[in-house]
């Protein structure tokens, strides 16, 4: 049995009643439950959200919100779906690079603002209602492309796992600066001194080329961004080779 009494067996939250049980209507709703635990998380760190902490701030017992939501990883499917429902999603242009990478900078924007979300991203919450418009919408961009279903499918996995990777490294980079005892600028000015150090050896011929020629990817938003688009853009050229 799970801690609400519920039978320890396979269960879709989706398919189960908003609220176990009969008696007065709920005082509460999955919607309430969903948008207090994405607060916690977003102020404190998914580690924070707990069934007694989302029960406290809806007002309602802990014991009582398991008639709501059985287990934890059914709140996390709720919250999923809850930040899968901000997605803007506008008519197809016909123009399906276009259209996935515009709903790709909607993800990096979706996790930035919400930094637990890359750690809940599962297959398993991938069937929300969000989720599944989502999905269908995602379709109905490709529908140019003359690839199989599974493929297409494929292709919307690889660019969220891009997407997921990239922000990860983003907010691993901005927390560090946060923890920093002096300045982001400070420390890329030593790192960068110590590495042309390196370079003016001889020793790294080819690096040194590649970082000349190129423009290299720093902290600033912009470059950082020109380098997300290169990358989606690359991943979907492949897909149409």
């Amino acid at each position: 049995m799970t801690a609400g009494g519920s039978p320890a067996e396979p269960e879709v939250i989706w398919a189960r009643p908003p609220r176990a049980g009969r008696g007065p209507r709920p005082a509460h709703s999955r919607d309430s439950i969903a948008a207090e635990a994405v607060r916690i998380a977003d102020a404190e760190g998914i580690e924070a959200v707990s069934m007694r902490r989302v029960a406290a701030g809806i007002g309602a017992g802990t014991m009582s919100l398991y008639n709501y939501v059985p287990r934890k990883e059914d709140l996390y499917e709720l919250m999923v779906d809850a930040v899968s429902g901000e997605y803007d999603l506008t008519p197809p242009s016909g123009d399906w690079r276009g259209d996935l990478l515009a709903l790709a900078r909607q993800t990096r924007a979706l996790m930035r603002r919400h930094p637990w979300l890359p750690r809940l991203l599962s297959p398993v919450y991938g069937f929300s209602p969000h989720a599944l418009r989502y999905l269908e919408h995602s379709l109905a961009c490709l529908e140019p492309l003359e690839v199989p279903g599974g493929e297409k499918l494929e292709l919307i996995a690889a660019i969220n796992g891009t997407v997921a990777t990239f922000v990860a490294g983003e907010l691993a980079l901005a927390e560090r600066a946060r923890s920093l005892p002096w300045s982001e600028a400070a420390e890329q000015g030593v790192r960068m001194a110590w590495l042309g150090s390196r370079l003016e050896t001889g020793e790294y011929p080819r690096l040194a080329a590649a970082l000349t020629e190129g423009t290299p990817v720093t902290a600033a938003g912009a470059d950082l961004t020109a380098a997300f688009d290169r990358a989606v853009s690359r991943l979907l050229e492949a897909w149409a080779a």
